[in-house]
């Protein structure tokens, strides 16, 4: 969801120092690495990156990782483990979000006035039994973590996962017996158990339920779990709200503690957990598909599917770190969205009855206002066979809720976000070929979307400012607009209209393809409806015109007590006038026009990014003039590289004839992602800021939704090879890359095979990557050597300018 900046430690800030000008030489290249080996599942644990480093299969269902203070689950400086959960989200911003069926295996007795008190309560809170640990020995690598917890006489703990089971296993140093809390009742911090249960089936089997509050406060929901172990334990008990019962065979009921603890006769254990959003029978289901196994042969499978995954892009050059930045952000967007089917194919529905899906995989959690801009393009070209699965999961949640998604979690709407990010996601799978035999079906559903509301009695909001931006040409800006969950898009309406206008200009494109010629032509029009918030008056920095809110009937918003300010939040979703006014790339003659020319529209950029500084000190400049306050959108004017709202704003300046300035600032802003547990910028948003990286950091950026088109920058690395699911390969050179400097692109030879031609466009389509291609760069770190692609025809055609 939101972004958060953060302030990086003086010893992990990259020197970024500009040499003599020169055109730089291709260098020989050490073999890569294995790219496994290259993720650090720390990055991004700090800081509210709020990744986890547990353990887990590619869009697994399950998830294994350590629970500690943070409501993401756990950060790198918690100084204890309450438990494992097995279920998480990479990188979102509200609070509830999983650690469900929480697990600790500890040493001592456990009974009436024993070490674990049955008759007090509160022994069985895990934030009292939780257990110190240390970093030293830690792993965190995909599919697989290693702690060592330091107390009950020390336990190291591995945890691993399949698709849909999540499996640890303890090693106990202290001999005698040991339990194993099993803890339904609590979750992540601040993630609310409404109700729980919990059953002995027999000597080495746990089941029950676990019914929590969806994220961003929506309703509940139920998971069931199923848990076996791999040795029988000697006794066992439950507890609730009321203290513990040894012997004790179930525990139910609603908020409190609950749970079971299993006293085994010391040795190693390991024990499996499925989970399934189904019914009871998902669990069985699940351990039954994908068998309880030795935890190594677990980890071995899951680690050889990772590094296939992670073998998808080669990389050659750059040192250790600039290899672990670049895998741990392709290995951060290959996490969601989630598997959401059991085994067995059924799943629950937005109907709430329960489907099935043959022959295909249904997802959910989908963080679409983020991920529409990077992460989807990026599934798309390197998995076009999961990103089919995704566009039809998509749709078939309109199917059984009769709307679009915009925030979907747990098989409901949260109406988290506000716009209409559906569209560029569903736009941009249908032009990557997602949507093949699906065109129609999807059109219609995005056309409701685009032009409708969602009824009263229907959970989804939809595009609630619908009335006043198809009468007006505008979102009216209402702080006290009735809302269905989270957010709903008045009151944000000036960012609103923007990503409404963003949305209808990519529909118009589908459109038009599938000859709905009236169609198009009406949707471009009203994509730049958003001149509507174009206030000429305004005056900011030395700038004349912003966007700025209008309220009902179409009168500008002005505060109670002050004039209106463009660094104010009013009217715009976590941002500012400043960061929205780049959300107009389907038209950048029309931008252009109100800023009054592309000389203004330099100075603008110039300002925004603190251009002059930058370059002087990319670093220093990043951390001290962009925004840095931790969730610090608001009454800002700079970008922004820790949310999402302008973070393809560096690519305007190639839509603006400048494209050398691109590459400065993002040379710049990748000295952000570093190879430490703050290593993320804000949230990571489900993979959505580290596909952003990995497309920055190849030299390619899908610019406007809907459009196909990659913009281009310096790459760098000296060679990236991307191995498409079609056997092709798109080959992207850059002899002499070095992320440690400023560099520009002096030049461009575009091939296939032996042949290649220069080229001096800014750009590529999906189609000539998706054939397989050569993109063959020569890079200078001399500005004034940088005139690639810088005259007519350099950068792509608006889609909508008109």
């Amino acid at each position: 969801m939101s972004a958060r900046p953060r302030t990086r430690a003086a010893g992990l800030v990259l020197s970024l120092l500009v040499p003599a000008a020169t055109l730089v030489p291709a260098t020989a290249e050490a073999a890569p690495a294995d790219a496994l080996d290259s993720v650090n599942t720390f990055i991004g644990t700090k800081d509210d990156g709020n990744t986890f480093p547990g353990a887990s299969a590619p869009f697994g269902m399950t998830q294994v990782s350590p629970i500690g203070s943070h409501y993401a689950g756990w950060r790198y400086d918690d100084t204890a483990i309450r438990g494992f959960g097995h279920f998480f989200l990479s990188g979102a911003g509200c609070w509830e979000q999983g650690g469900l069926v929480s697990t600790l295996p500890t040493t001592g007795a456990v009974g009436p006035g024993a070490a674990f008190d049955t008759t007090k309560p509160a022994t069985f809170d895990q934030k009292r039994y939780a257990s110190p640990y240390t970093h030293d020995g830690e792993v965190g690598k995909p599919g697989y973590y290693k702690v060592r917890l330091t107390g009950y006489g020390g336990i190291d703990v591995e945890t691993t996962a399949t698709t849909r089971t999540g499996v640890e296993r303890y090693n106990f140093a202290k001999p005698g017996d040991a339990n194993v809390f099993v803890n339904v009742g609590q979750a992540n911090d601040k993630e609310p158990v409404t109700a729980s249960s919990i059953r002995v089936v027999d000597d080495r089997t746990v089941e029950g339920t676990v019914e929590s509050q969806a994220f961003c406060g929506g309703k509940p929901y139920t998971t069931w779990f199923r848990t076996t172990f791999d040795k029988p334990f000697k006794s066992s008990g439950t507890w609730s709200p009321t203290g513990g019962t040894p012997g004790g065979k179930e525990s139910s009921g609603g908020a409190g503690l609950r749970g079971a603890w299993l006293t085994f006769g010391g040795g190693p254990v390991t024990a499996t957990t499925a989970i399934s959003q189904v019914d009871a029978n998902g669990p069985k289901v699940n351990l039954a598909a994908e068998r309880v196994r030795p935890f190594d042969h677990v980890r071995a499978d899951t680690q050889r599917t990772w590094r296939r995954e992670l073998s998808t892009v080669d990389i050659k050059g750059g040192k250790s770190d600039d290899r672990t930045v670049f895998y741990t952000s392709l290995y951060h967007s290959l996490l969601q969205p989630l598997t959401g089917n059991d085994a067995d194919g059924r799943y629950y529905g937005f109907d709430k009855k329960i489907h099935r899906a043959v022959g295909w995989t249904y997802y959910d959690f989908f963080s679409l206002w983020d991920t529409y801009r990077s992460q989807n393009q990026l599934l798309a070209m390197l998995r076009p066979d999961r990103a089919k699965d995704i566009a039809k999961s998509v749709l078939a949640i309109h199917d059984q809720g009769g709307w679009l998604p915009r925030w979907a979690y747990a098989s409901q709407e949260t109406n988290t976000m506000t716009g209409d990010p559906v569209t560029p996601f569903l736009v941009d799978l249908w032009r990557y070929g997602a949507l093949s035999g699906n065109e129609v079906k999807a059109y219609q559903a995005l056309l409701q979307n685009a032009r409708e509301v969602p009824p009263a009695a229907s959970p989804f909001q939809g595009r609630s400012g619908n009335p006043s931006y198809q009468k007006d040409g505008f979102v009216q800006y209402d702080p006290n607009f009735p809302k269905k969950g989270q957010d709903t898009d008045p009151n944000h309406g000036a960012s609103a209209t923007l990503e409404y206008a963003l949305g209808d200009c990519s529909l118009s494109i589908m459109a038009a393809a599938l000859g709905r010629k009236d169609d198009a032509k009406a949707l471009a029009e009203k994509s730049r409806t958003y001149r509507t918030l174009w206030d000429a008056s305004q005056n900011d920095r030395g700038f004349s015109g912003f966007f700025r809110p209008k309220v009902a009937g179409g009168g500008w918003f002005t505060p109670a007590d002050k004039p209106y300010n463009p660094q104010s939040q009013d009217g715009f979703h976590e941002g500012t006038s400043w960061q929205y006014q780049w959300l107009t790339q389907q038209d950048v003659p029309g931008i252009t026009k109100l800023m009054g020319g592309k000389d203004n529209v330099g100075k603008r950029l110039d300002d925004f990014f603190a251009y002059s500084d930058l370059v002087a000190d990319p670093a220093k400049t990043v951390r001290e003039k962009w925004v840095v306050g931790p969730y610090n959108y608001y009454n800002q004017f700079r970008y922004n590289p820790n949310n999402e709202p302008d973070l393809h704003a560096p690519w305007m300046y190639t839509l603006s004839g400048q494209p050398w300035k691109t590459s400065a600032v993002l040379r710049a802003a990748q000295t952000l992602f570093t190879n430490a547990p703050n290593g993320v910028t804000g949230n990571d948003d489900l993979g959505e800021m580290s596909a952003w990286y990995v497309f920055s950091a190849l030299g390619i950026y899908p610019g406007a939704p809907g459009t196909g088109n990659f913009l281009l920058s310096a790459p760098r690395f000296s060679k990236s090879v991307i191995h498409l699911q079609n056997g092709r390969d798109v080959t992207i050179a850059a002899g002499g890359a070095d992320g440690a400097k400023l560099q520009y692109v002096a030049g461009l030879r575009v091939g296939n095979g032996w042949w290649s031609s220069p080229s001096d466009k800014a750009y590529v389509s999906f189609e000539q990557l998706n054939r397989g291609v050569t993109l063959d760069f020569r890079l200078t770190t001399d500005a004034a050597q940088a005139t690639w692609a810088t005259g007519p025809g350099g950068a792509p055609a608006s889609p909508c300018a008109g």
